[in-house]
């Protein structure tokens, strides 16, 4: 017995089932090819060429939407400092406005002390007025009751 790797020469038999397995390959070949690779061959392609397209619309899709969200971005920031200055104006306006029905409040607490102070000051003339002009009667009447008798004036 002799070992394989020893023997040198190699021994291929060309008959007719080798042929035949020849022509067989060669005729499947030539008719799978229009009916079964050609249409697999574009499937693929296509798919390709839809996944290329769709990441490049993928892509610019991104692209608008970085660009929407810096403009949304820079409207927030603008509608922020017009805010801010519409708030400085109010405050401004209210503070004016409370600085004027301050004002007011005082002159009117100013007039009213006034009115008041002139009505005492009118009352305490009349009640004086009054007093002066009862205290003879009120005179007499205490000497009366100190005495202990009647005092004419």
């Amino acid at each position: 017995m002799q070992p394989l790797l020893a023997s040198g020469a190699i021994s291929v038999d060309f008959d007719l089932t080798f042929l035949a397995q020849v022509v067989l390959f060669s005729t499947f070949i030539v008719v799978l090819k229009p009916l079964l690779f050609d249409p697999l061959l574009r499937v693929f392609e296509e798919r390709e060429r839809r996944t290329d397209g769709a990441k490049r619309e993928a892509r610019e899709m991104d692209e608008r939407a970085g660009e929407l969200l810096s403009r949304y971005e820079a409207e927030i920031e603008k509608v922020r400092r017009e805010a801010g200055v519409e708030r400085e104006r109010l405050r401004a306006e209210t503070a004016k406005l409370e600085a004027q029905i301050m004002a007011e409040a005082r002159a009117e607490t100013a007039r009213i002390l006034e009115d008041g102070k002139a009505k005492i000051a009118a009352e305490v003339a009349r009640m004086r007025g009054e007093l002066a002009a009862a205290q003879p009667a009120l005179a007499a009447e205490i000497a009366a009751s100190m005495i202990g008798r009647e005092v004419r004036q």
